[in-house]
């Protein structure tokens, strides 16, 4: 199997991408777990409870949207920034940099195909998501719930990508590339 070496603007691509892809997913934890707005609702409830004060369910929710909004803007600035790196990723190889790899070539062994289909698939999932993203802040009102519910499930796959993607690099570190994460890191092996 071919070494490659990274230069250094394809690791400041890999990293301000992955950055951005992880507070992504931190965002949308938080926005599943604890600042779901039904919890942070419940906390103000609970609380409020003790000072003998109270406000109807949809209140609530609606002071409970306030309180996460902050972080919910923080989504969309990474979005923003992501879709400028994935266009940037997308114009590298016009300049010589950063090729996308074609799975269908015949010489590359299995193990090429099937990393090269994998980034295939996940561009495509990315492109879809930031897509849809866009659509859902700036498209017409109509497609709107249909956009969301398509963007909803980008958490899937990347979860599956970065679990597939780790793991792969891992067993590449320990087998047969040798050296590979301090390349990508400082660009030398």
């Amino acid at each position: 199997m071919k070494i490659k070496n990274y230069s250094a603007v394809y690791r400041i691509i890999h990293w301000s991408i992955a950055i951005c892809m992880v507070l992504l997913l931190i965002t949308i934890f938080l926005r599943l777990t604890w600042m779901n707005k039904n919890n942070v609702a419940e906390i103000i409830q609970n609380y409020l409870n003790t000072t003998d004060q109270s406000l109807t369910q949809d209140q609530l929710i609606v002071l409970a949207k306030k309180i996460r909004q902050p972080m919910w803007d923080w989504h969309l600035y990474l979005g923003y920034v992501l879709t400028g790196l994935f266009s940037i990723r997308f114009l590298l190889p016009l300049i010589g940099e950063m090729k996308f790899q074609n799975p269908f070539k015949k010489e590359l062994i299995l193990k090429e195909k099937f990393q090269n289909f994998i980034y295939l698939i996940f561009y495509g999932c990315v492109v879809t998501s930031l897509s849809t993203g866009l659509l859902i802040i700036f498209g017409p009102a109509t497609i709107k719930k249909s956009m969301e519910a398509i963007h909803v499930l980008s958490i899937y796959y990347l979860m599956a990508f970065l679990i597939l993607h780790i793991c792969g690099v891992l067993l590449s570190e320990f087998t047969n590339q040798k050296g590979i994460v301090s390349k990508i890191i400082s660009g030398n092996k």
